[in-house]
C-alpha cells in the first residue's frame, strides 16, 4: 500500500456519510422554509467532512498510542497500528483538517457572529478530545453523547442556521432521528470491540454497562428514530410526505434481529455496515419528506 492509499484508509471513507447526512437534512429544513442557500450548504458540508476526517485521523493515532488498537482489533485496519503512517504524520493530517474547518468557519462567523464561533470551537475541540487529552471522551463512556450532540443536533441545526440565520424548529426536530441513528452506528462498533476495548482500558458504554445494555440502547435508538416522522407530523412541522422514512422499517427490523450481545464479530461488522447505510438512507428520505412538504 502506497502513502496515498494509506491516507485514504486513515480517512475512513465509509464513515463519511455520517457527516454528509446531517448536512442533507439541515439543508432540506432550510429549503422547506424557502431559504436554501448553496454557499451555506456547501460550506457546512466542507466543514462537516473536514471535522469528520480530522477526528478519524486523530482517533487512528491516539487509539494506537493508548494501546486500544492492537493486532487483535476486529474492524478495518488502522494505519498507525499497521505501521503504514507514523502517529506524528497522522496527527498533522488531523490538525490540517481542523484548520480547513476553522478557515471556512471564519466566513460564517463574519456573517452570523459569536454563536457560530462558539459552536465551531466546541466541535473542533470535541473532535480532538474524542480520543486525545487527559480525559478522552471515547474512553469515559461518553462517545454516544458526543455523537448524538454533534452529528445530530449541532450538525443539522447548524447547517440550517448558516443558511437561514436562525434555528428553525423543523431542523431541531429532524436532528433527533439523524443523531439517534448515527449513535446507533457507534453502539454497534463498540459492541463489536467490547473485549478488546475492555483489555485496553477503553471504557465505552458497552464496556461499562455491558453488551446487553448496549443492545437495548441500540434498539431504543432505532425505535425512537422510527417514530420521529409521526411526531414531526403530529406537531405540524411536516406535510403529507412525512411517512417516507418509514420505507426503512424493514431494514430496521432486520438490524434489530442481527445486533445481539453474543453475536460474532463478522455478524456485527455486517450490522455496522448496514446501520451506516440505514443512517444515510433514512436521512435522504427524511430530507425528501421535508422538501416535498415545503
Amino acid at each position: 500500500m502506497n502513502r496515498r492509499q494509506a491516507w485514504v484508509l486513515a480517512a475512513r471513507v465509509p464513515t463519511l456519510p455520517a457527516a454528509i447526512a446531517p448536512v442533507v437534512v439541515g439543508s432540506a429544513a432550510a429549503a422547506h422554509d424557502g431559504m436554501f442557500d448553496w454557499v451555506g450548504a456547501t460550506g457546512a458540508l466542507i466543514v462537516a467532512l473536514a471535522i469528520q476526517i480530522g477526528t478519524n485521523f486523530s482517533n487512528d493515532a491516539f487509539d494506537f498510542l493508548h494501546g486500544a488498537d492492537t493486532a487483535h482489533r476486529l474492524g478495518p485496519p488502522r494505519v498507525t497500528q499497521a505501521g503504514l503512517l507514523t502517529a506524528r504524520a497522522v496527527l498533522m493530517g488531523a490538525y490540517l483538517c481542523f484548520g480547513v474547518a476553522a478557515v471556512i468557519g471564519v466566513y460564517f462567523v463574519s456573517r452570523f457572529g459569536w454563536p457560530v464561533l462558539l459552536v465551531g470551537l466546541l466541535a473542533i475541540a470535541s473532535g480532538l478530545a474524542y480520543t486525545a487529552g487527559p480525559w478522552p471522551i471515547a474512553y469515559h463512556a461518553l462517545g454516544e453523547v458526543f455523537v448524538f450532540a454533534f452529528f445530530g443536533l449541532v450538525a443539522v441545526a447548524g447547517t440550517a442556521f448558516v443558511q437561514t440565520g436562525r434555528l428553525p424548529p423543523l431542523a431541531l426536530g429532524a436532528a433527533v432521528p439523524v443523531g439517534l441513528l448515527c449513535t446507533a452506528i457507534l453502539i454497534v462498533n463498540n459492541l463489536r470491540d467490547v473485549e478488546t476495548d475492555r483489555a485496553a482500558g477503553k471504557r465505552t458504554l458497552a464496556v461499562v454497562l455491558g453488551p446487553s445494555f448496549a443492545r437495548g440502547l441500540y434498539l431504543g435508538c432505532l425505535a425512537a428514530a422510527a417514530i420521529s416522522p409521526a411526531i414531526l407530523r403530529a406537531v405540524g412541522l411536516t406535510g403529507s410526505l412525512f411517512w417516507l422514512p418509514w420505507l426503512m422499517l424493514p431494514r430496521m427490523a432486520t438490524l434489530a434481529g442481527m445486533v445481539r450481545p453474543q453475536a460474532d464479530p463478522e455478524r456485527l461488522n455486517l450490522a455496522l455496515k448496514m446501520t451506516a447505510q440505514l443512517h444515510m438512507l433514512f436521512a435522504l428520505l427524511l430530507a425528501g419528506s421535508l422538501v416535498g412538504s415545503s
